[in-house]
């Protein structure tokens, strides 16, 4: 699973010219799902977006997570993030996940985002979305979790 994460002032998504979510002061997520992603994956990502210090304290330093800044979340499914660029000049989508796996996986994510007690919002799969934001900094990520991360690709010693 590979995420852009990115600190916005408000984000919201279109489809076919309607307003579909819009958030506040939060996340934006933009998520590719990856073939292999499971459960753990999503676990994993669910806890690192909801930890991650982010936003500011008092003081201006980045210190504060998400739930203590009392921020929403957007949700954007983006299978683009899952190609591969690595060879040629064409992506490759062979390590998509299938649409059911990435629609259930998305799901989940959502699912645990939203037990922090967040408003948390979701673009639509499979739509043509207008993704507009505001980015606050910017502060901006690239997280990766499963297969597409790299120490995960790395071989075991021995």
């Amino acid at each position: 699973m590979r995420i852009v994460l990115q600190r916005v002032e408000r984000a919201s998504v279109r489809v076919a010219g309607i307003d579909v979510a819009t958030i506040g002061s939060g996340l934006l997520l933009l998520v590719g799902v990856e073939a292999e992603d499971d459960a753990v994956a999503v676990a994993a990502a669910a806890d690192k977006v909801l930890g991650l210090r982010v936003f500011p304290d008092q003081a201006g330093n980045m210190n504060r997570n998400v739930v203590e800044h009392g921020g929403e979340i957007l949700v954007v499914p983006q299978f683009t993030l899952a190609a591969s660029t690595r060879r040629g000049r064409r992506p490759s989508f062979s390590g998509v996940a299938p649409r059911a796996v990435a629609i259930a996986v998305l799901g989940d994510l959502v699912t645990r985002l939203r037990a922090s007690g967040l408003q948390v919002l979701e673009g639509r799969f499979g739509e043509a979305m207008a993704v507009e934001l505001v980015n606050d900094g910017p502060v901006t990520f690239h997280l990766e979790f499963g297969a597409s991360e790299p120490s995960s690709r790395i071989p075991a010693p021995g």
